[in-house]
């Protein structure tokens, strides 16, 4: 008796709470006219309502209240644009009020108080380090620079590959793509690999992962007042084991890095990478700005983890969704041979003479995209008609627009042809840079990726390797079908990994 008694009291304080909380949001809608939103519960606001998949659980929300609404995320006011036509406000039209991306507690410890570039406030610092990034670090100058380097770790790939292949194993193709993107951004950054032998390079693929995992997940001291200064979720211990483990390395490769330094300009013999660029500038006394040792290891930080989980995955979707559409597959490897032949590797060079293999990477990304864009309001503004004050934060729902029945015919269905129409026609104009607003895997205007036009090599170049040197067998799956569950995170990770047996096409494979 005494429990159902507390359990009517427990009902009473949250009813008359929510009848409360309603009246006081109705009374400030009637100063603030806000998007439409669902029904809110007292402390938690809208929380509740974005498992198990955010994204997933904000298009459903859309589809109900309209493409742009407004959640209560804890204390924090947010809304979601679900539409291009609405995303084009935020990213284009009034993009100068959004500017700003939100500062969590997870990302600004672990990017040294926000010293980084990807996390950074809208300003000079900011400004400085695009400028940088599009003109030396991410340009096309550097990135022909490094092409070797991508070319050498493709092609270290390949061989692992056929050697599984030779032994009739299975692979987690995720988790090889992981590497191979890895060490690519490794060599880029700092000219060297990550020893396998010592365990270095899983220990930076763990950091990496570890790192995506704790910036992506939904922080209770971020949203709710009252635990701000609470670890209820035991983030903290982890992100200061993540950080200590992060500086300790990067420290031991800045010094490697500044004593070959040293010794190469006494022989004149300097090769520059990444990491070198960054040094320069450190170094530069007359440099519009001045890089700290901590904006040096957080823009490394950005790279690692911006370069190895996002390229890998793109993959990893493009390969499954191939080996679930079989003819899809052989026009890719048809194009491939015909194109390149088989008594070469394909190389980055060739991919604007193979439009199906492009066709297939759109198309991966409008399904498989990061799915959303994040971004604060720097000042108070009116889109679409409706109030967005200061301080909220806005969320991009990518993965909901490329699904958008009224700019995509069957817009589930996997369909690389549809970027295949005739010449000039709306579909063969479109491109993921951030100019069509209904296809955004990189995202839009002045807080765009930088690294699109890495991504992009290093993707189109991975997938025409695996496509036109190895079948693939798959292991698991109901009727030889890959199971496309997504799982949980900001990168759109898979559900489960994608296993297969490599099997080679042709003896000697051109690596």
């Amino acid at each position: 008796m005494a429990d159902f008694q507390g359990y009517i009291t427990l009902f009473l304080v949250l009813l008359v709470s929510t009848i409360v909380v309603r009246a006081i949001f109705k009374k400030n809608r009637t100063k603030v006219r806000l998007p439409p939103s669902p029904l809110a519960l007292p402390i938690i606001g809208h929380l509740h309502l974005l498992a198990p998949i955010p994204h997933q659980a904000l298009h459903k929300l859309s589809n109900r209240y309209g493409p742009l609404i407004h959640l209560s995320l804890g204390s924090v006011p947010c809304v979601v644009a679900s539409s291009p036509e609405i995303a084009k406000e935020f990213l284009k039209t009034q993009e100068i009020s959004f500017l700003n991306r939100p500062q969590t507690a997870a990302v600004d410890y672990i990017t040294y108080g926000s010293a980084d570039f990807s996390f950074a406030p809208y300003g000079p610092y900011w400004k400085f380090m695009k400028k940088l990034c599009m003109s030396q670090l991410l340009g096309g100058r550097t990135l022909d620079l490094l092409l070797p380097v991508r070319r050498e770790e493709l092609k270290r790939f390949l061989r692992v590959m056929l050697k599984k292949a030779e032994e009739n194993a299975a692979v987690d193709v995720g988790g090889k793509l992981i590497i191979l993107t890895n060490s690519v951004i490794s060599r880029m950054v700092m000219n060297q690999r990550c020893s396998e032998k010592d365990g270095e390079a899983n220990e930076v693929r763990k950091l990496v992962t570890e790192t995506a995992e704790l910036t992506g997940k939904f922080n209770l001291s971020d949203y709710i007042w009252f635990c701000k200064n609470l670890d209820l979720q035991g983030f903290g211990k982890r992100l200061k084991e993540v950080r200590e483990k992060f500086d300790t390395m990067m420290e031991r490769i800045i010094k490697e890095h500044e004593e070959a330094r040293k010794e190469a300009k006494r022989e004149g013999d300097l090769v520059k990478d990444l990491l070198d660029i960054l040094l320069d500038i450190s170094e530069d006394e007359s440099s519009e700005i001045r890089l700290t040792r901590e904006n040096i290891k957080a823009f490394i930080l950005d790279i690692f983890a911006a370069g190895t989980d996002t390229s890998a995955i793109t993959v990893e979707w493009a390969l499954a969704e191939l080996i679930n559409h079989p003819s899809m597959m052989n026009k890719a490897r048809e194009e491939i041979d015909t194109v390149v032949g088989k008594s070469r590797l394909v190389e980055e060079s060739d991919i604007v003479n193979l439009p199906y293999l492009q066709a297939t990477v759109k198309e991966t990304l409008r399904l498989h995209p990061s799915p959303l864009i994040v971004r604060e309001s720097s000042e108070k503004c009116t889109i679409n008609g409706y109030d967005i004050p200061e301080k909220t934060q806005v969320f991009v729902n990518v993965w909901a627009i490329g699904r958008d029945p009224r700019h995509w015919e069957e817009p589930l269905e996997f369909k690389p042809e549809r970027f295949l129409g005739e010449e000039g026609s709306r579909e063969s104009q479109l491109d993921v840079r951030g100019q069509h607003f209904h296809l955004l895997p990189f995202g839009s205007g002045r807080r765009g990726c930088p690294g699109t036009s890495l991504a992009l090599q290093v993707v189109h170049t991975s997938l025409a390797s695996m496509i036109q040197c190895f079948e693939w067998k798959l292991v698991g799956g109901k009727n030889g079908i890959v199971d496309m569950e997504e799982g949980p995170g900001l990168t759109l990770r898979r559900a489960h990994p994608l296993v297969c047996v490599p099997v080679a096409r042709f003896s000697p494979l051109p690596i």
